[in-house]
């Protein structure tokens, strides 16, 4: 069982109040209108939640994993499209650039990442790069003191409106992960464009997007990394970016086991509340254990990713089992609404929509699989 510190629960607690007085109210209309919540970006990265992970020294707070992980889940049972945006900025744009990045990198970017006056985006896959991350197609050649990216990055959270990001390009294609190599871009820079808007089935209102290279030149001190090591920083950062999702997973589904219990107490149906139903007592008993069991399997990568002991293979089973597990509560949620339950005015509707993406981004519940046991078969 595991105790939060003193610190984790008050920046829990501050993450709860700000999530459900300023977030929340807002959420069934920015699903709605598909519009990107750029003032509650601004107020996160205000309070500290935006930089969580980046050190003091870079103008962010120092926090660890397990903070992020508690605060970035009463973000998500708020709004999910809103965590994700707290979350990409996170674990996906500024975790690499602290673990890889130069200490030139780190005084320019880090601090206008902290505060969200820059967002940040991560952009590795491609229209035949998702799973496997290591065929990438954009290349890259080096022109003097730049380099030259010509390509394309699809299913980009926060694409349409990111000002940094961390992107991948290969040398040769025939490499495959061999020749990969990783950069920070500045996105005003000639050359980026942001494609096709992608319509989602759901967190709508976080922006996802092509983005297109052509010929953009991006000077030679911003390789993140070493040239051709840039499949183990998307590695690396995808480590941290799963238990993010497991985080946003948490919130989905703890806030469709609130709905649905509620909604069970008052639902009258035969002359009883639907509550008293066997048959509900097991849908909700089923919900509450697998949230459980996801919590500590995320709190558990959280502390061990803090202590450099977690690898991929907690990282991996946080996302897998919080990830369907949110589904499956989003799925139950809107069976004991029933009806309604179909309906937009209900909020189990979007919850259902949100967290089908779970299984999908960060590496599918099948690529999960295969991480975690690939860990025990090449002992």
């Amino acid at each position: 069982m595991f105790d939060l510190s003193e610190s984790t629960q008050q920046i829990r607690d501050l993450a709860r109040d700000f999530a459900r007085s300023e977030i929340a109210p807002g959420a069934a209309e920015r699903d709605r209108t598909k519009q990107y919540p750029a003032e509650l970006v601004q107020q996160l990265g205000e309070m500290g939640f935006m930089g969580m992970f980046i050190p003091e020294e870079y103008g962010g707070f120092g926090m660890s994993t397990l903070d992020y992980v508690v605060a970035l889940e009463e973000i998500c049972y708020a709004d999910a499209s809103v965590g994700v945006v707290m979350s990409v900025n996170n674990s996906l744009a500024s975790s690499p650039i602290i673990a890889f990045g130069t200490e030139q990198q780190k005084q320019k970017y880090l601090p206008l990442l902290a505060t969200a006056e820059k967002l940040g985006c991560y952009a590795l896959t491609e229209p035949d790069a998702g799973s496997d991350a290591g065929a990438q197609k954009t290349r890259f050649v080096r022109d003097g003191d730049d380099y030259v990216l010509n390509g394309t990055k699809m299913w980009i959270t926060n694409g349409p409106q990111a000002d940094i990001c961390v992107t991948y390009a290969n040398i040769d294609p025939e490499l495959r992960h061999r020749g990969v190599s990783a950069f920070i871009v500045e996105t005003e820079w000639e050359g980026f464009s942001v494609g096709k808007v992608e319509p989602k089935l759901g967190i709508s209102a976080s922006g996802t997007s092509e983005l297109i290279f052509e010929n953009l030149r991006v000077p030679a001190d911003n390789l993140l990394g070493q040239e051709s090591h840039g499949f183990k920083v998307a590695m690396a950062t995808l480590d941290g970016g799963r238990i993010g999702i497991a985080a946003q997973s948490l919130g989905i589904a703890q806030r469709a086991f609130d709905l649905a219990l509620a909604y069970s107490q008052e639902r009258m149906q035969f002359g009883k509340p639907i509550v008293a139903n066997q048959a509900i007592q097991w849908m909700l008993a089923d919900m509450a254990t697998k949230i459980e069991a996801a919590r500590l399997l995320t709190w558990k990568a959280a502390v061990l990713k803090d202590r450099d002991e977690g690898g991929s293979r907690a990282c991996s089973m946080a996302k897998l089992f919080a990830s369907e597990a949110a589904n499956y509560c989003a799925d139950r949620a809107l069976q004991i609404h029933g009806g309604y339950g179909y309906s937009k005015e209900y909020e189990v509707e979007r919850l259902f929509r949100d967290a089908r993406i779970t299984t999908l981004y960060e590496g599918t519940s099948e690529i999960q699989r295969l991480v975690i046991a690939k860990s025990f078969l090449s002992r």
